[in-house]
């Protein structure tokens, strides 16, 4: 079986690589990817050779890690998949790709792919908010409305039913979608924000001033958590950081991606769900190169890229 796969070999250079893959060993599986992503706030930044948190990149590198699939193949141990079976995987811009059994995520087949790929981003908004485990009745404040910043919502609303939750977006063309999952108030400028008001805040515009807000809306003895990479901007603490002696945890990466997930296709079935018109960009994998350097260029600016190898 032959792979093609996006390599970035130099900044902004991406090109379609082809190998044979190797045979299945006994707890693997072979996946046919129907459906990827492009998420823009942790890819972009390896394209343009910005992303703060790599001041020395190193090449070739691997492109993506959101990727859903069918299952064409199964190793002889594979015991809780099989062949038709649709999963999600963390391989990125691939058509095929081996991958251990455990790793795989399975997906109802009446869950649309586009739903099914946000369960990675998901999970990880999900650990940041169980981090700081917000009661119904506080007060919540979330920075950016990107892909992050509306899961982060989603999870607050959805399962921890937190009942203000409020969020911090320059960009009017997003408030709509934010309020849609059940944000009380958007605040389009920093001066807009309540001082002292609000018991937890997540991070997740990774812009410095947003942070510098968060520490100005929070109340004495509040919580920050940061979801954002920090690949953007280099985030400073201020004074209000010392003198009402808040708290600031991190957070990466998801809890339990498969147990995460049992949770939110359930949710999606029985609630419906507008998440997946994050995916404001459809694309066809043919067209991943010419979007990429699109994005660079600000030529388009969707919230997350829905790739499509159908």
């Amino acid at each position: 079986m032959e792979q093609k796969s996006l390599v970035l070999y130099e900044k902004k250079e991406l090109k379609w690589n082809q190998k044979e893959l190797s045979p299945l060993e006994k707890d693997e599986i072979l996946v046919k990817t129907i459906a990827g992503a492009i998420s823009i706030g942790a890819e972009l930044p390896q394209y343009m050779e910005s992303d703060k948190t790599e001041l020395s990149p190193h090449y070739p590198k691997e492109t993506g890690y959101e990727s859903y699939g069918e299952i064409v193949e199964v190793g002889s141990d594979v015991k809780t998949l099989k062949i038709g079976d649709r999963v999600v995987a963390f391989y990125g811009h691939k058509d095929y790709e081996i991958i251990k059994e455990k790793k795989a995520i399975p997906v109802p087949k009446d869950i649309h792919y586009s739903n099914a790929l946000l369960t990675i981003l998901s999970c990880d908004s999900a650990k940041g908010v169980l981090k700081l485990k917000p009661k119904e009745t506080d007060k919540v404040l979330v920075t950016g409305a990107g892909t992050m910043g509306l899961l982060t919502v989603y999870f607050l609303k959805e399962y921890m039913n937190v009942h203000q939750v409020d969020m911090l977006e320059p960009n009017p063309s997003r408030e709509s979608f934010a309020r849609l999952l059940g944000v009380n108030n958007v605040f389009s400028n920093i001066s807009e924000c309540p001082i002292d008001f609000y018991d937890y805040g997540f991070e997740c515009s990774a812009d410095n001033e947003a942070f510098n807000s968060l520490q100005i809306s929070l109340r004495k003895d509040a919580e920050i958590c940061i979801l954002s990479d920090g690949n953007k901007d280099k985030f400073e603490l201020q004074p209000e950081f010392y003198e009402k002696e808040l708290k600031i945890v991190g957070s990466s990466d998801g809890w339990d991606y498969k147990k995460h997930s049992e949770w939110y296709f359930e949710n999606i079935k029985q609630n419906g769900s507008h998440l997946n018109k994050i995916f404001e960009l459809k694309i066809g994998k043919q067209k991943l190169i010419q979007c990429f350097e699109d994005l660079s260029k600000g030529k388009v600016n969707p919230l997350k890229v829905l790739v499509e190898y159908l």
